[in-house]
This record gives structure tokens, C-alpha cells and sequence, in this order.
């Protein structure tokens, strides 16, 4: 047994460190991409000059960005127990890089502009539900079980540098050289990654002998309606998101309430990754949580509060700060919700049943940028993020007093 910190056992690994830079530059290029792919719909659908089709063509991107999430991945999770994990996500990588490139070539050259780029938006949204479940499941089988939430915080750290340094990247881009010198960004990004991604081992298949059927898919999802913490982590984080994150509103915020533009876009875009980058910094030096369940409810009743006093705000430097709070509670969200499904999965399981928890991640961010987005058209964007942050804290009480197994549970037990 290593007397060393187990963050620096977790380094030790050549291919965590592959891993982890494979994930940075990915993370990056990919948030550059999405920032980027926002703006430029905001503002090719605002020359009309109406707020509401900002906000109606925000809510279609998201929309587009969420319908495939659910059939793509539960086969990507098979796909993930059934094939090597690590050629998945290289393939899957060089897809979004010739995406990326399509984006790129198309901006202010092609008519109509505004649906070529939707389209765009929804391959790259297909290529990234294949992608996910496979790299989810590579973590676990580089790393001991004793040291894996210092492996989580460690790359949340890293994925989460990029987060908040991505859109501020694609702001000062956009700002200076438009949306082409953005896309040209990321293509940068996803090349390096790809390279790092080339080092990292392969790990074999989990599942030998099988093939990816819908038998398979099925297992998965009994397994996860078959364990209530697992299942109402999922369904917690899912229905935060989708009530609470203010993400496809940002372009509007930006541009129309704040009044701050382009480049305070990107600032604003970052303040949540920022949050979670500092949060996971600080989480690599202090002990696992011993109750990730109860943290798991503090932290998504943080989240909601966050989003009102986000609302509300009226001005640049709450508003950041508050997105700042929303991105540190998201953080340790996310490091809970991590150690519980992953500790409490076998290897043979673990592409199915995070293919399953990126479907409920993907109804929270594509579905809920939708949601923000149509309720934003029908109202105002004020009273949809702030009336969302108000049913998250509402979602956080009422869980708590449902599901007290997840209120109870103890790193290490059992599902």
C-alpha cells in the first residue's frame, strides 16, 4: 500500500495522464464548438431584429441537440461493453473533427446559413452520444477502486480548466476574428486531443462474445430501475438541469439584458466551469465524502439558489458570480453522482449504465437548453431562469424526503 497522496498515485499512471490530456483537449475544442455553434445562431436568427427569435432558435438548437441523445446512446453503451472503448471514442473524435471542419467552411458562405448550421449541430450532437459512454467507462479501469474519486476529481479538475477556458477562448475569437477564426479553434483543439487519445491504453473488451443488441441495452437499463440511489441521482441531476441552467440563454443575457456582447458572452459562458474548476481543485485535497448522497442534495439545492440570484442579478459581476456558485455546486453534484454509479456498477455493466446516465445527462442539457429556450419565447428570459431555479430547490427538498436510502448512503456501500 503507497503511502503517497492518492492524488499523486492517481498521476503516477502513464495512462491517466494520456487520458486526462485526451479529456482537456477535447473538453476544450468540444466547449469551444458548442459556445461558438450558440452564437452563431443567435446571430444570424437576431437580424430580424426580434428578441423572441433569439430565443426561439436557441430553444430549436437544443431541441435538435437532444433528439438523438436517448437512441444513440443506450446503443453507444452497448457498443461500449461489446468493442474496445478506446477506438471508439478515437473514431468517434475524428467524426466531430470533420464536423467541426463542415462548420468552419460554411460560416457566412452558404445560404440558408442558419439551418445549415442546425443540421451541423445535430451530427455533431449524434457523434457525441456514440463518444460518451466509451470514454465514461475508460476511468475505472485505469485506476484501484480506493483511489477512483481522487481519479474523478482529478480530471474534473482538468475537464473543468477547459470549461472555463474554453469560452472565454471562442468570446475572444469571435470578438476578433469572427465565427470562422472560433471554428478554426476548435479544429486545433480536437487535433491535439486525438493525439493524446492515441496514448492511452486499450483496456480489452469488457463483454467477449456478445453483440450489442437491444438484449444488452435492456440489461443496462434494469439494472438502473432496479437500484434506487443509482436511478434518482440520475433523475436529480437531470430535472435540476433542466429547470435550472441558464445555458442557452447566455447569448440573450449577453447581448440583450446586460449588454455586454460577445466577448462578455464568453466571460459569462465560462463563469460556471469556472466554479466547478475551482471546486474540484479544492476537492483534490480533502478526504472522499463519507455521505455523497447527502452532499449530492446540497449541492443541487446550491444550484437552484444560484440560478435565481443569477436572474435577478441585473448587472456583470453578480451575474458572473452567481454563475461562478451555480458551477461549484455542479461540481460536487457531479463527483457524487460519479462515486455512487460507478463504484456501484460491474466492469461488465459500466458502458450500459453510464450510457444510461448520459441519456439523462443529454435530456438535462440538450432538452433543458429547449426548454429554456421555447419558455424564454412564450415569456421572458428572466422569469424562465429564475422560476427554474425555484422548482430546482423545490426538486432538491422533495427527493430528500421521497428517497431517504440516497439521503443515508455511505461511499462504498451498495446500491
Amino acid at each position: 500500500m503507497s503511502h503517497r497522496h492518492p492524488t499523486l498515485q492517481v498521476l503516477d499512471a502513464p495512462g491517466v495522464r494520456a487520458f486526462s490530456g485526451g479529456r482537456f483537449f477535447g473538453a476544450m475544442g468540444n466547449i469551444m464548438l458548442t459556445t461558438t455553434i450558440a452564437w452563431h445562431v443567435a446571430d444570424v436568427a437576431g437580424r430580424s431584429g426580434d428578441l423572441k427569435d433569439k430565443a426561439l432558435y436557441l430553444g430549436v438548437l437544443g431541441l435538435l441537440e437532444f433528439l438523438p441523445v436517448i437512441p444513440c446512446t443506450l446503443l453507444a453503451g452497448a457498443l461500449a461493453d461489446t468493442h474496445e472503448r478506446r477506438d471508439l471514442v478515437i473514431g468517434t473524435r475524428i467524426l466531430s473533427l470533420l464536423l467541426a471542419l463542415a462548420l468552419w467552411a460554411i460560416a457566412g458562405r452558404v445560404v440558408p446559413e442558419l439551418f445549415t448550421v442546425l443540421a451541423l449541430a445535430f451530427g455533431l450532437s449524434v457523434v457525441r452520444s456514440f463518444q460518451r459512454p466509451a470514454a465514461a467507462a475508460i476511468l475505472p479501469n485505469l485506476v484501484r477502486p480506493e483511489i477512483f474519486q481522487n481519479a474523478v476529481a482529478v480530471n474534473s479538475t482538468i475537464r473543468n480548466l477547459a470549461w472555463a477556458s474554453g469560452p472565454v477562448c471562442a468570446g475572444v475569437a469571435l470578438q476578433f476574428g469572427g465565427v470562422r477564426a472560433a471554428y478554426l479553434s476548435t479544429l486545433c483543439m480536437l487535433i491535439v486531443s486525438l493525439i493524446f487519445w492515441a496514448f492511452v491504453p486499450r483496456i480489452g473488451i469488457a463483454l467477449t462474445g456478445s453483440r450489442a443488441d437491444l438484449s444488452l441495452i435492456r440489461e443496462g437499463i434494469d439494472f438502473v430501475f432496479q437500484r434506487p440511489v443509482i436511478l434518482s441521482c440520475m433523475v436529480l441531476d437531470m430535472f435540476a438541469v433542466i429547470l435550472a441552467g441558464p445555458r442557452a440563454l447566455l447569448p440573450i443575457f449577453a447581448s440583450d439584458i446586460l449588454g455586454v456582447g460577445s466577448l462578455g458572452y464568453g466571460v459569462l459562458s465560462a463563469a460556471i466551469a469556472t466554479g466547478t474548476f475551482l471546486m474540484a481543485s479544492l476537492l483534490l485535497f480533502r478526504p472522499p465524502f463519507v455521505r455523497p448522497g447527502r452532499m449530492l442534495l446540497i449541492a443541487v439545492a446550491c444550484f437552484g439558489g444560484s440560478a435565481v440570484a443569477f436572474g435577478l442579478s441585473g448587472g456583470i459581476a453578480l451575474s458572473v458570480a452567481a454563475l461562478v456558485v451555480a458551477g461549484m455546486a455542479d461540481q460536487v453534484s457531479m463527483l457524487t453522482r460519479a462515486t455512487i454509479i460507478q463504484l456501484s456498477t460491474p466492469d461488465a455493466l459500466r458502458g450500459r449504465v453510464n450510457a444510461v446516465n448520459l441519456v439523462f445527462i443529454g435530456a438535462s442539457n440538450e432538452f433543458g437548453d429547449a426548454f429554456s429556450g421555447f419558455l424564454a419565447a412564450i415569456t421572458t428570459p428572466i422569469f424562465a431562469v429564475v422560476a427554474g431555479g425555484i422548482g430546482c430547490l423545490g426538486l432538491s427538498g422533495g427527493v430528500a424526503a421521497t428517497v431517504p436510502s440516497l439521503r443515508q448512503h455511505r461511499a462504498g456501500d451498495g446500491a
